[in-house]
């Protein structure tokens, strides 16, 4: 008898089985034999085919937890994930395997589902999105410069680098640069010089050491843009937006300084205000 009570099916020909993850793995193992050979017999789309095909997975799922536990500690992503992904590659084993090579199960599906695992990872782990020529070419950079520190005693340069992978010096600068996408900090996180550095002692995160937008910026741009049409206007007008605005005089002030009236200062200051608006949107 099976670890699982069974109920001989007469329509599909097989044990059943109620809860397939219940099943030991070593009794598993001789029942996915038998499962297998039915599958191949029966009609997609049928309910005798979906029973048989479930049953498996279900079956097997062991399989997929013993190499999902190997990434449990990985922090890329929670362990059910893993597992889910693991899934969908137990699945296509299944649609994939044929018993008549003589192959076992265990030795077919466990690469299909750490396949299915490494390329969640692949895909989904890096902080920016890079192309997937430049995600493998940081695996390679990696091994190369294990490699070349162990024999040289050293951290290799970008021409050892691109000599060991028969590459050039541009591709490998690409690789490293790309490299740094792989992972993101937040910006409250402690300032550290290099990874595995002790937090700074002075407390400050990477906000504090990053550039800020500096509000100055656009008033610079916009004295830049407006100087030829300042250098246009006529010495009266000229002078009147620098008492103005340079000095920050009253319009008061600016008549008493050139023997004008207030309101005639207002008319100027007003007109002149249009003519270099309309100066600066005709250069947008």
């Amino acid at each position: 008898m099976w670890a699982t009570e069974r109920v001989w099916d007469e329509a599909v020909g097989l044990p059943r089985i109620e809860e397939g993850e219940e099943v030991a793995p070593k009794d598993a193992r001789e029942l996915s034999k038998l499962f297998f050979d039915r599958l191949r017999t029966l009609e997609e789309g049928s309910p005798e085919y979906h029973y048989t095909r479930n049953t498996l997975i279900e079956m097997n799922l062991a399989l997929v937890h013993y190499v999902a536990g190997r990434y449990r500690n990985r922090g890329n992503g929670q362990l059910e994930d893993i597992v889910q992904v693991g899934t969908l590659g137990l699945i296509k084993a299944i649609d994939r395997f044929d018993r008549a090579r003589g192959h076992e199960f265990v030795s077919y599906a466990v690469p299909c589902i750490l396949g299915e695992i490494k390329r969640h990872f692949r895909d989904t782990s890096w902080a920016v999105h890079v192309p997937r020529r430049l995600q493998e070419l940081r695996v390679a950079l990696t091994k190369s410069q294990e490699r070349l520190s162990s024999t040289l005693g050293r951290e290799p340069t970008v021409r050892e680098l691109a000599a060991d992978l028969a590459m050039s010096e541009e591709q490998i600068l690409e690789g490293i640069m790309a490299a740094n996408g792989y992972a993101a900090r937040p910006l409250d996180a402690p300032n550290v010089l290099n990874e595995g550095d002790e937090p700074s002692k002075n407390g400050r995160s990477l906000a504090d050491i990053l550039g800020h937008s500096d509000p100055a910026i656009e008033a610079f741009e916009n004295a830049h843009a407006l100087a030829p049409l300042i250098a246009a206007l006529d010495e009266r007008d000229r002078r009147i937006i620098e008492l103005r605005f340079g000095q920050e005089m009253t319009q008061d002030e600016i008549g008493s300084v050139l023997g004008i009236s207030q309101m005639h200062v207002s008319r100027l200051l007003s007109r002149t205000l249009v003519r270099l608006r309309e100066g600066l949107l005709a250069r947008e």
